[in-house]
Parts: C-alpha cells; sequence; structure tokens
C-alpha cells in the first residue's frame, strides 16, 4: 500500500479546491498546459482509447473566438481566464490502437464500423480524462472552472472543423479570485450516495 497523500494535497485537489467563478491576472506559460496534458495523459481509459483532445484558448483573441459561443453568464470567464480549454474526443479513437494499445492487434475492429459504441466509449473517456485533466491542473498549483453553458455545434465547427472531434465541456484555468467564491454548497453524506455491500 502506497503513502496516503497529506491533508494539504487532498485539501489541494479536493476538499479546499473550489470551481472558479472570477480570475486573477495571470499568464500562465504554455510549459504549464504541456505539464498538465502529460499528466492527464497516464490517467486509465479503457484499453488505453485516449480520446481526449485538448484546445487551450490562450490568446486574447482566441478566448473572444470562444466567447462568442458561450452563455452570457460564462462570456467574463471566458475572456478573463489565462487559458480557456475545450475539452472534446476523438469519435475515431480507435485509429490509434495499434499504436497505443499495440498488444492487441485486433482492438481496431471492437470500434470500427460500430458508431454507437465508438461514440459512448469516446466521451465515457473522454470524460474521465477532462476530469483528469483538471486534477493535474490543481496538482500544479493552478485554478479550475469548468463550464458547460456553451453551444457545443458552433464550438466545433469553430476550433474542430474537418474532424471528428466533439466538443465535451469547456474549462478556465487561472488563479482564481477568492472574492468571487459562493459559499460551498452542500453534498450528500456516503449513505445517500453510497453502499457497502
Amino acid at each position: 500500500m502506497k503513502d496516503r497523500l497529506s491533508k494539504a494535497a487532498l485539501g489541494q485537489l479536493f476538499l479546499d479546491a473550489r470551481s472558479q467563478n472570477a480570475w486573477q491576472e495571470h499568464e500562465i506559460p504554455d510549459a504549464a498546459l504541456t505539464e498538465m496534458v502529460d499528466i492527464t495523459k497516464m490517467g486509465p481509459t479503457s484499453a488505453n482509447t485516449c480520446p481526449a483532445r485538448f484546445v487551450f484558448c490562450k490568446s486574447k483573441e482566441a478566448r473572444e473566438r470562444l466567447a462568442e459561443h458561450v452563455s452570457e453568464g460564462n462570456v467574463k470567464k471566458v475572456v478573463t481566464s489565462s487559458a480557456c480549454a475545450i475539452i472534446g474526443h476523438d469519435l475515431e479513437f480507435y485509429e490509434h490502437l495499434p499504436r497505443l494499445f499495440p498488444h492487441n492487434p485486433d482492438a481496431v475492429n471492437w470500434f470500427k464500423g460500430k458508431e454507437k459504441h465508438a461514440e459512448t466509449t469516446a466521451f465515457r473517456n473522454g470524460t474521465l480524462q477532462g476530469a483528469y485533466f483538471m486534477l493535474a491542473a490543481r496538482a500544479l498549483g493552478y485554478d479550475v472552472g469548468p463550464m458547460s453553458g456553451f453551444d457545443n455545434a458552433a464550438v466545433d465547427r469553430e476550433f474542430f472543423s474537418g474532424t471528428k472531434v466533439k466538443s465535451n465541456f469547456i474549462c478556465g484555468i487561472g488563479i482564481g479570485d477568492p472574492l468571487a467564491i459562493f459559499p460551498r454548497s452542500p453534498r450528500f453524506d456516503f449513505g445517500d450516495m453510497a453502499e457497502i455491500l
């Protein structure tokens, strides 16, 4: 059994971490975004499918392009973030399985020509990787603000045109403004959401 994470580490990842609603001015280096993805890709996905795809809208122009397709309440969150990630999933992820899952040469055929199965697998595992990404960002000392209030089809046309990538959610990254955080909402007790059989 490995050592338990410290209380401070658990706080940074989960217990004290909050979804951000506003951002302090901060320039995020490309190297930090690269490191977040390098950590993210090590999280488990079924058959190592790794379907998540990331577009980081870091420049002012890119954030403004994205902001044109988000709900009114999310515009400021996008344009004032250090970067806003579009987390998508590749519906043709299976084409990469000879490289990513080389010990089973038949793995491509588990998904090729099976559109619904491939779509479900891409969405599930891409969502997992989106969650890993947010934890990776927090682990590196950044705050995140995930959002689902945007026009997926418009974002896909704007940023994923000509590909089989579909957007899932977007996520602001940077240093959050603590004055803009709401009181933490209640959570279920263990018995409300889980049982041990």
